[in-house]
């Protein structure tokens, strides 16, 4: 079969896929044109830029010194990787050329979704620069002499640094999986074990790029901002008042990731489910069949949606953790008069940094080769149980040193408890959605078992599943909060009233130990649409039934680490929430002079702005799931069309047009990730202003910012029942198809299996489209909360 002439021949023409094709003025087009010209002196500007961020963190403290240079080693690390994986064979011409058809599609729309994300970034950008300068700033900012213009520019240039990391975050993720994948099918051929360590290792380029820049950047914008205000001067600012001046880093990151994941799912899910509807139930035709017309828009998705997406997301989620422990910590050690701040202050920092160097250990512990025959999801959970025994090591170590304060000296011995809390529920977290997900245990039998009797009761089991999968994690998240607020409380750190107020700081170390072995997770997740991708690139360029057969079995395991990694993520996402919704509380005690601990939801604007954050979680995933199925309405139509029109294609004597399918998802994905994301962006910001003149009108104090803390809370309590439900159903709706494959039930092309086609073509919009943007939107509604309070607030109380 010719691939090559079906992909990158006649398709090139056509004027819609031309739209989409990588432009020239993106800005990474314009950033490898400027390394190809000069590439010395590209790397004398980073080293010069490299030299000035280490003295400015060395100025502001040897502990920000010590995580700018161990950022730099995991870049570096993470280079070796890269330049590992890149020195691999790719395999045969047709392997190739599928492989570049795929590069092709993920690098233009790419371009082309983030040049649109960029221009609505801009707008915001604005917006926050407007109304940082007409809003009151706090006594401590005005005793430093910082004025309103000062904390709008500062503001906006962290939102805008947050946005642009996220967005190098995503493309990292998504230029390491679209080289990969030929790599892994390559070496496929060669044997299992070989191709898992090259996908493995070409997820922790990724991973390692993320983390590593998500700490740099916090890193860089505090010791600027201590440069600039003369922290630890005599007339400066005052060291706790530096973490409230990065919420809008935090802010610009979770922007970007929303309508990354957004515009990233429903593209790949669209292509996914128009493929398999026709491909795989009408037409009857294996996945990845290159007779099929959206195989290649589907394979692209892979990319755009669980590589490029997924790194923004991870990015988003440390860059809010750290902010919101950094806040807290600052808080605490204030309160308590602990007269140096800076360990409490920069320990998410470093434990963040510690998270690179045994995620990087947990990659090199698994071998390239092997003598034996082994479960993959055990090899990668053998590099996880690495990573995570290092942890805890690492993190008893980062306690004693940063957390062991003259006036509490043994206060460090129950944060690292909090800590070992986070860890045990990082795990339990990972074995849940195993649990869930993996076929080796019973919910993904039933659903199996459920499809031998028809679509109807297969969605039936899924939907159960699901559902019943919200209550353990639920469970442990609760016992996590609880159990890290009392070893908080039991530190002995109090305020000068003696009320004990280390609860909050000790939930955020927990968060911290969940989040502690990040970078190797993320590496677990990017591996899946890797091994996905080199599935279709064999099945494409008709390699044997072997090689096949080893990606198949990689491909599951992905599924399964994706989703792990899902419930991992909303895990993190809920701890964080919680601790960004007692940042913004004490953002409005700082504005404010009074103190805001408590939302009282029997007040009726209260408990009405409770209810419109769960409705917008409801309203956001439906909008998200619905555009799914708008765009794979076309995509069915389309493959329809040329099936029809063309049926040499089913005999192999005509060539597809994939481009065209590719252009269509393309642009229905850009118009559709629009309304959902604004809906998010702009519902907080309207309660707020809404209820705050409510309150105004009808004498009612603080009216808005407790209508805001209402709608976060209901928003974040739903959103995470909802994440659970739809990634837990979706994955083990995919892997109950992938079970029925293997042969069980009548295997592939049996009626148990059109069933579990159907099942799973539901799931798809749950676990990679809605599922996933729920976690960032809880986060990003935190975020915007934080940098938009003193909107919220009556000036004539502040």
């Amino acid at each position: 079969m010719d691939v090559e002439g079906g992909m990158l021949g006649g398709s090139r023409s056509d004027a819609s896929s031309r739209a989409f094709t990588a432009r020239p003025n993106s800005v990474t087009s314009r950033a490898h044109a400027f390394y190809a010209r000069d590439p010395m002196r590209t790397k004398q500007i980073l080293a010069v830029a490299a030299a000035v961020c280490f003295l400015l963190a060395l100025r502001c403290s040897w502990t920000a010194a010590w995580v700018f240079v161990a950022c730099a080693a995991s870049l570096a690390f993470a280079a070796h990787l890269a330049n590992w994986v890149m020195r691999l064979d790719e395999g045969s011409e047709d392997m190739r050329a599928v492989s570049d058809a795929i590069r092709d599609g993920a690098d233009g729309f790419f371009t082309t979704q983030y040049g649109l994300i960029s221009r609505l970034a801009v707008g915001v950008a604005g917006a926050i620069f407007f109304t940082y300068l007409f809003r009151a700033t706090t006594r401590e900012q005005q005793e430093a002499g910082v004025g309103a213009f000062s904390m709008a520019l500062l503001t906006t240039v962290s939102f805008i640094s947050g946005a642009l990391c996220s967005g190098v975050s995503g493309y990292v993720g998504m230029w390491v999986s679209v080289r990969a994948n030929v790599r892994v099918a390559s070496s496929a051929r060669h044997g299992a074990r070989e191709a898992l360590t090259v996908a493995l290792r070409a997820g922790g380029f990724a991973a390692l790029i993320v983390v590593g820049m998500t700490v740099m950047g916090v890193t860089v914008l505090f010791a600027l901002y201590s440069f600039l205000f003369s922290v630890g001067s005599p007339g400066g600012m005052s060291v706790h008042e530096i973490p409230l001046m990065l919420v809008g880093y935090g802010f610009g990151a979770s922007f970007v990731a929303l309508f990354a994941q957004l515009g990233g799912g429903i593209y790949t899910k669209a292509a996914d489910v128009g493929a398999d509807l026709v491909g795989k139930v009408e037409q009857g035709i294996p996945e990845d069949d290159p007779r099929n017309p959206a195989t290649i828009a589907d394979l692209v998705g892979d990319n755009v949606g669980d590589c490029s997406a997924r790194g923004a997301d991870l990015f988003e989620s440390i860059a809010a953790e750290v902010i919101s422990a950094m806040i807290l910590g600052a808080t605490m050690s204030k309160s308590a008069g602990i007269d140096d701040a800076t360990g409490f202050i920069m320990f998410p920092l470093v434990i963040h940094a510690m998270d690179c160097i045994v995620s990087a250990c947990g990659i090199m512990s698994i071998s390239e080769t092997s003598t034996r025959r082994e479960d993959p999801y055990k090899v990668l959970k053998g590099g996880y149980n690495v990573s995570i025994s290092l942890a805890v090591v690492g993190f008893g170590l980062a306690c004693r040193i940063m957390l062991a304060s003259a006036k509490y000296p043994g206060a460090w011995f129950y944060f690292y408890l909090c800590g070992l809390i986070g860890i045990a529920c990082a795990y339990a977290f990972v074995f849940i959605a195993q649990y869930y997900t993996d076929h080796q245990f019973p919910p993904v039998r039933v659903i199996a078992e459920a499809s031998t009797t028809g679509h109807g009761t297969n969605i039936i089991a899924g939907v159960g599943v699901g559902m019943e999968s919200t209550a353990a994690p639920v469970i442990v998240i609760s016992i996590a909060i609880i159990s890290a607020f009392w070893c908080g409380n039991s530190s002995g750190i109090v305020n000068a009233q003696g009320t004990p107020i280390g609860g909050l700081f000790g939930t955020a170390v927990a968060t911290m130990g969940m989040l502690s072995t990040a970078a190797y997770v993320l590496t677990m997740d990017v591996f899946g649409p890797i091994a996905d991708n080199a599935g279709g690139i064999v099945e494409m360029s008709e390699q044997p039934e072997s090689v096949r057969e080893i990606c198949d079995e990689l491909d599951a395991v992905g599924n399964t680490t994706k989703a792990t990694t899902k419930g991992y993520a909303i895990g993190s996402a809920a701890l964080a929430s919680f601790l960004l919704f007692s940042a913004f509380m004490d953002e409005v005690s700082a504005f404010t002079g009074k103190p805001f601990d408590q939302v009282d939801i029997a007040i009726p604007e209260v408990f009405v702005a409770g209810l419109l954050g769960a409705a917008l979680v409801y309203l956001f995933s439906a909008w998200s799931i619905t555009a799914v199925g708008r765009s794979a309405q076309e995509v069915v139509r389309e493959v329809r069309r040329q099936f029809s029109e063309r049926p040499g294609i089913m005999t192999g004597e005509e060539k597809p047009d994939y481009a065209r399918c590719v252009a269509i998802v393309a642009a229905s994905a850009l118009r559709e990730m629009v309304r959902p994301g604004a809906l998010a962006v702009l519902s907080p910001v309207a309660v707020g202003v809404i209820f705050k003149n409510l309150g105004v009108a009808t004498g009612q104090e603080l009216l808005g910012v407790k209508c805001v803390a209402a709608f976060l809370m209901f928003a974040t309590v739903a959103g995470i029942l909802m994440a659970l439900f739809l990634n837990t159903a979706g994955g083990a709706w995919d892997n109950a198809k992938k079970y029925i494959e293997t042969g069980a039930h009548g295997g592939k092309g049996s009626e148990a299996h059109k069933a579990a086609v159907s099942g799973d073509t539901v799931g798809d919009p749950f676990k990679d489209t809605a599922g996933p943007s729920i976690h960032v939107l809880i986060k990003m509604l935190a975020t915007i909360t934080l940098v938009m309070a003193p909107m919220f607030i009556d000036s004539t109380r502040a």
